[in-house]
């Protein structure tokens, strides 16, 4: 279970992160400025973990009067594309935040960071390695048996500066050859061990096109990038702890700049993947719809679906930052979403399997004009008018034959509300062939508009419904889980994580009726279907298609969780 921490503005601003940036303005070790940066591969969409680290970068620097810049970790052609540079630029600015014109790429300095690996091989800190990559990688020995030197660790300066600038000219196939750091072959440090810093990848750039054919690793980049930008804190996640070492070896050695990095535990969450790889691996697939499918917990696929981007914030705000690895329940997700939801949503009916009523003393041809409230959350919101007519839909789940106790909706001879409309009574059922009920035969009382019987005699039931004449068909999704385990990863040795797909993830219901009032409903618009959930127009939606894509249901399981003190 989740340990439940209160949501107050002391938490949030008292995480050790900021404690260490609040010394660090104290003794002025970067003089009196805090810059941070977010530097994400253009190699996938950003998802909700991303999400954790954007808002502490970008939050950080807001709270101490500093900057953030966004970087483009560009070093590998093979991965990226434009396209995931566009969707990174606009997920940010969704969520909230500017970099400016602090808009970087690692490749705006790759000339440089090609002059820093120079200044290596001068040093005799860095050599041109002929070994192949299965070489290297048994060579670097293990967590119990150190490793062994290369042969070709002793070159000369001199032979190495001329490897290395034929390695940039192209004189080499890929895999031929590495520029290796010169570190320490017994370190307990894997990441020590002569780390590569350069590779020959003959592929071509979608920023500098095919002007080089050598790319420097992250771990060459990052530290490096951080410095020529000034950063002073270099906020990572936590699997980047034990190669802080290396990052500050590199530098140490240039003699530049020296940022701080502090790493932190990443975000997880139940019933999904955090990983770019894995995410890819079921958009090509086609196990999902796309990065934006919205069971895909990618930023795009998240506002697909309707999340408010607020709630997002306010989620990663919750669940602060710490140094031990936690995962966060999705449903603590969703509560902060109909937090959202609940107070900016209009209010509307849509019947997502609608079942026939003929309301049989009800005039033919008669259409009423009734008053409903468009946010009782928001008075200022106003109210709208929906129309009454003769035939009407309900839900089907409305409706039994033979119910059982505590049912209290429709049923042969009870009476019920219809929302904002009057008190309906079942007369009889009309079945087809096979049996199953298809229309509904009601009568109405005329006293009981707006829902109160001057009577006083109450029913304990109310439906939503739409006028059968005025409707609008519309196609509904409805998400759930795109995995069935809580932790789709913890899976026997040998298995393959999407065999816990959950197969019931998204149903689609075709034949919807809403009111008319969202005729013209625009993409990406959340309403709240009243004893439904919130459900977005997708972007699939169209003039002459109504596409809903549900965002959450209305129970909210964190806050039914919270107050039984199921929380440990």
């Amino acid at each position: 279970m989740i340990e439940l921490i209160m949501d107050t503005g002391e938490n949030k601003k008292n995480d050790f992160i900021r404690e260490i940036i609040r010394e660090d303005l104290k003794t002025e070790k970067y003089g009196k400025k805090v810059h941070t940066r977010f530097p994400p591969e253009p190699n996938g969409y950003l998802h909700i973990g991303h999400a954790k680290s954007i808002c502490l970068n970008f939050s950080i620097a807001e709270e101490f009067g500093g900057r953030c810049n966004l970087r483009f970790d560009d070093t590998n052609p093979e991965k990226e594309e434009e396209e995931y540079v566009n969707s990174i630029k606009e997920d940010i600015k969704w969520l909230g935040f500017d970099w400016e014109d602090r808009e970087y790429y690692a490749s705006d300095y790759f000339e440089q960071l090609y002059d820093f690996a120079v200044v290596l091989i001068k040093k005799g800190k860095a050599f041109v390695c002929d070994l192949t990559a299965e070489e290297i990688s048994e060579y670097r020995g293990t967590l119990t048996a150190p490793g062994k030197e290369s042969p070709y660790r002793n070159r000369t300066a001199e032979e190495n500066l001329r490897l290395f600038a034929e390695m940039r000219e192209g004189k080499y196939p890929n895999g031929a050859k590495v520029l290796r750091a010169k570190i320490d072959m017994v370190s307990p440090n894997l990441n020590m061990r002569d780390p590569v810093i350069y590779r020959i990848l003959h592929s071509s750039h979608h920023r500098t096109g095919n002007k080089w054919c050598i790319y420097p690793t992250y771990d060459w980049a990052h530290g490096q990038s951080d410095s020529i930008e000034g950063i002073t804190h270099s906020i990572c996640t936590l699997e980047f702890e034990v190669h802080r070492p290396l990052y500050d070896w590199f530098i140490e050695q240039l003699g530049i700049h020296h940022p701080r990095q502090i790493e932190f535990a990443r975000l997880n969450l139940t019933y999904t993947v955090m990983s770019k790889r894995r995410l890819l691996e079921l958009v090509e697939e086609k196990h999902v719809s796309g990065w934006d499918d919205p069971r895909m917990p990618t930023i795009s696929g998240m506002r697909r679906r309707g999340y408010p981007s607020e709630a997002i914030r306010n989620f990663c705000s919750r669940i602060g930052v710490a140094k031990t690895e936690s995962t966060a329940d999705m449903a603590l997700l969703e509560h902060f979403v109909r937090d959202i939801l609940n107070k900016s949503a209009s209010r509307v009916m849509g019947v997502m399997r609608p079942l026939k009523v003929v309301i049989d003393n009800y005039p033919e041809g008669k259409t009423e004009e009734l008053s409903a409230v468009n946010n009782p959350e928001d008075p200022s919101a106003g109210t709208r008018k929906i129309l009454f007519s003769k035939v009407i839909y309900i839900e089907k789940d409305d409706f039994m034959e033979e119910p059982p106790k505590k049912f209290y909706r429709l049923a042969p001879g009870r009476e019920v509300r219809l929302r904002y409309a009057y008190f309906i009574k079942c007369i009889s059922a009309a079945k087809d062939s096979e049996g199953r009920v298809t229309e509904l035969h009601c009568t109405y009382d005329p006293a009981t508009k707006g829902g109160d019987a001057p009577d006083g005699r109450k029913v304990k039931a109310t439906l939503h419904w739409v006028s059968a004449t005025h409707c609008i068909t519309a196609e509904a999704r409805l998400y759930n889980s795109l995995f069935v385990k809580e932790n789709p990863l913890d899976i026997p040795e040998g298995g393959n994580f999407k065999e816990t797909l959950n197969p019931e993830s998204l149903e689609t219901l075709p034949e919807c009726r809403v009111e008319p009032s969202l005729t013209g409903a625009k993409s990406g618009t959340v309403y709240q279907f009243e004893r439904l959930g919130y459900f977005c127009v997708d972007a699939d939606a169209s003039d002459k298609k109504l596409v809903f894509n549900r965002t959450v249901t209305l129970k909210d399981d964190w806050a039914k969780i919270k107050n039984s003190g199921g929380l440990k």
